[in-house]
């Protein structure tokens, strides 16, 4: 049977793809932007918009590091402005469960659902280093066990905080005009090793039941959160053999659960660079590469698996001869537990051979080796890619991430989306209200 190709907008934000340079580039703060990248998005008829969430600037060597935006706004307060200038677009919001309670979230995402109409999601993370840590009281990092640990007995939380409510515990009162809540509407108690909190939930079950629930971590323990309590994951396995072995893998494991395949979807991120030709988009995108990955911030990728200060190495010159360091993360303060690659000196040597075989330099292996352009090509060899990986159980969509902001998804909207539709792959209009009913997900019991 044919699948239909789900996708969605991510606002560039805390990553190294936004292109700064270029003349179309406009701010990531500004609400004009955010405005226009939402309607845009509407407009092709996307699922929804997902918001990416850094609690704090990025640092290493112990200073601010330039592969981030420099600022981003309060994830919440986009999402509601958002809800006034879009219909039927879903809004997904990145929230961390280590630096938050349930009770405040809960509470957050129920408004938005409501706001919206049915068209909240939150995309559950969670936080390891102490340089976040150091913004909230209790400071520090959890290790990876401990993290998703509280991670799920959050989301068992606000899913009790949801489900506190029914369908009826409002009821009209004709006589007196108004409505009234039973009296044990929202009544919640949970005590745990993580939480002890009582009383009443003051948010009524959201048109949704509940908002949709998005995960995004890779490790083992996070594809078997996601397999117990997601409802879709923002996936990096973009290519055809690592998105159909992550994709067996994690859709293999719902069963465990008492969940059906297509309760989960799975999204990869995706770039994307258009072109008149196959030819002209393969150097625009290398153009792309070569403006997000400067010298400087090649040595910032560079030590995060050497683990060591390279500041002076040259970034157009070969690969340094020392080995990485092994051991406790001296580069990124409070990652002591945490390394980026958990076999550095194996990526190393992938690394040096494969710099050796193209004679490549420093920057040049860092723009191979952390290339994310997913889809390069003319909007028909697009939107056969993307069909393609789709329909051979690679994803079931792909959640785009444009180098340009707030103008990156214009391009696409015009060309491709119309060649997905004349193919009957993809919704020529919503034909639902809910974020759920654009993913295919029903409601919960």
């Amino acid at each position: 049977m044919t699948k239909q190709v789900h996708l969605a907008a991510h606002f560039p934000g805390v990553n190294n793809t936004t292109v700064w340079s270029d003349p179309a580039a406009g701010s990531h703060i500004d609400f004009s932007s955010f405005t226009h990248f939402a309607k845009t998005a509407e407009r092709a008829k996307f699922d929804f918009l997902f918001l990416a969430e850094g609690l704090r600037l990025r640092e290493q060597n112990g200073l601010i590091y330039d592969l981030d935006v420099v600022g981003r706004p309060d994830t919440f307060t986009i999402l509601a402005a958002l809800a006034a200038v879009t219909d039927k677009l879903g809004l997904t919001g990145t929230i961390n469960s280590t630096f938050n309670e349930p009770y405040e979230v809960a509470r957050q995402f129920a408004s938005l659902d409501h706001l919206t109409a049915g068209r909240a999601a939150w995309n559950v993370v969670t936080s390891w280093d102490e340089f976040t840590g150091q913004n909230f009281r209790r400071g520090g990092y959890l290790p990876q066990e401990q993290r998703y640990q509280r991670a799920q007995q959050f989301l068992e939380v606000t899913t009790e905080l949801w489900d506190s409510w029914n369908d009826d515990d409002i009821v009209a009162d004709r006589e007196s005009g108004t409505f009234l809540r039973r009296p044990d509407a929202g009544t919640f108690s949970h005590t745990d090793n993580q939480f002890d909190i009582a009383g009443q939930f003051n948010v009524p079950r959201g048109p949704q039941g509940r908002p949709v629930i998005f995960q995004a971590g890779d490790s083992e323990e996070g594809r078997e959160f996601a397999a117990a309590k997601a409802d879709a994951i923002f996936s990096r396995h973009s290519t055809l053999d690592e998105g159909q072995v992550f994709y067996k893998d994690v859709k293999g494991r719902l069963a465990t659960y008492g969940r059906r395949p297509e309760e989960l979807l799975i999204l990869p991120a995706a770039t994307f660079v258009l072109g008149d030709t196959d030819a002209e988009a393969q150097e625009r995108a290398h153009e792309v590469r070569l403006q997000q990955v400067s010298g400087q911030t090649a040595i910032k990728f560079l030590e995060q698996l050497w683990n060591r200060d390279l500041s002076d190495h040259d970034p157009d010159g070969p690969l340094p001869t020392v080995d990485p360091l092994v051991g406790e993360n001296t580069i990124a303060k409070g990652r002591a537990s945490v390394r980026m690659h958990r076999d550095p000196l194996d990526v190393a040597a992938q690394w040096r051979a494969l710099a050796e075989a193209k004679n490549l330099t420093t920057r040049e292996l860092i723009i191979e080796v952390t290339g994310r352009q997913s889809f390069i090509g003319t909007p028909a060899t697009v939107a056969t890619q993307i069909n393609d990986l789709v329909q051979a159980d690679a994803s079931d969509g792909f959640i785009l991430a444009p180098h340009i902001t707030p103008g990156g998804l214009d391009e696409f909207t015009d060309t491709v989306i119309p060649l997905l539709q004349e193919r009957g792959v993809y919704r020529t209009e919503y034909e639902g209200d809910t974020l759920r009913d654009h993913l295919g997900l029903s409601a919960p019991a």
